[in-house]
């Protein structure tokens, strides 16, 4: 059954990174069940049986909550303190661009 080999997890199909996708489930489903579905209708079958590819189900085993919350403290401030202030000017023909 398609539900047991998805709860299985990518890497006990042979994928290390914790994230399926659709080309890999489509890959799975022809290896396993020999059946070829298009990426949009692999989608379709996976929303029927309550699965979404767009939102993880849970978060990665890996995932470290205080590393997380350092680097959203520490590193955050300083990338969002690197916005650029300036826009460029107009590409209009009537226009002229602001030097």
């Amino acid at each position: 059954m398609l539900e047991t080999v998805l709860d299985a997890g990518p890497a006990a199909s042979g994928w290390n990174d914790q994230c399926w996708t659709l080309a890999r489930i489509a890959e799975i489903v022809r290896r396993r069940f020999g059946v070829a579905y298009t990426l949009a209708g692999l989608d379709l079958l996976l929303h029927r049986i309550g699965w979404s590819v767009q939102i993880p189900s849970r978060k990665a085993t890996e995932r470290d909550e205080e590393k997380i919350a350092a680097w959203k403290d520490e590193e955050w401030p300083v990338i969002k303190k690197r916005r650029r202030t300036w826009a460029p000017g107009s590409a209009s023909k009537t226009k002229r661009a602001r030097g």
